[in-house]
């Protein structure tokens, strides 16, 4: 198994769910928690996140079929979804809705699940992803690769989860916003790589 074919798919995993814009709004709903407390919800979130993108990999295809849909037809619809989240981070329109969800929370509740698991981490643009990245290949060395990446992105959402903190006073908002929007650049070539796959297997182009 070559490790290189799997780097287009960690980017858009990662590009999408986006672990770096996420750590802030950590911070805001974990704000007066100790450490504790703080490492036990991105742990529950965390777990919960890679639950549902587990379910949707393993299972997603399976239900496009029951609803006959074609995975090309997908894929496509797909990448439309991820190039409208590209505009939204090149515009900053996906950082307000995110902070919105973020200030919805109530304070005395448990963040864990919701908004952070859903649908900050897991949300549809990671859904649609690994959807369309195990549909590539119905191989099962295909399939765990892609949940092996995808557990690396989880991973560094919770990495980035205990280093929120530092890692916002580094960065700053100038240095946050201006990640967020090469990230955006990069999600969108990407997404309009789907479109174009999909028209391949459509024979269009």
């Amino acid at each position: 198994m070559d490790i290189a074919t799997y780097i287009p798919a960690f980017v858009t995993l990662f590009v999408v769910i986006d672990p770096i814009g996420l750590a802030p709004l950590f911070v805001a709903l974990t704000a007066g928690t100790d450490a504790a407390r703080r490492r036990s919800i991105a742990i529950r979130s965390c777990l919960v996140a890679f639950a549902l993108l587990t379910l949707f990999g393993l299972a997603g295809e399976a239900v496009l079929n029951f609803l006959g849909i074609s995975m090309p037809a997908f894929r496509m619809a797909g990448g439309i979804l991820l190039f409208l989240t590209a505009l939204d981070m090149l515009f900053e329109r996906r950082t307000e809705r995110r902070q919105g969800q973020a200030d919805a929370e109530p304070d005395n509740t448990d963040p864990s699940v919701f908004p952070l698991a859903i649908p900050l981490i897991s949300g549809p643009g990671a859904i649609a992803s690994m959807i369309l990245l195990t549909g590539q290949d119905g191989s099962v060395a295909h399939i765990a690769a892609v949940h092996g990446v995808m557990a690396l992105v989880v991973a560094c959402v919770f990495a980035l989860f205990l280093l929120a903190a530092p890692l916002e006073r580094l960065l700053g908002p100038t240095g946050i916003n201006v990640v967020t929007r090469l990230l955006g650049m990069l999600l969108a070539a990407l997404s309009v790589q789907f479109v174009i796959d999909g028209l391949r297997d459509l024979q269009v182009v």
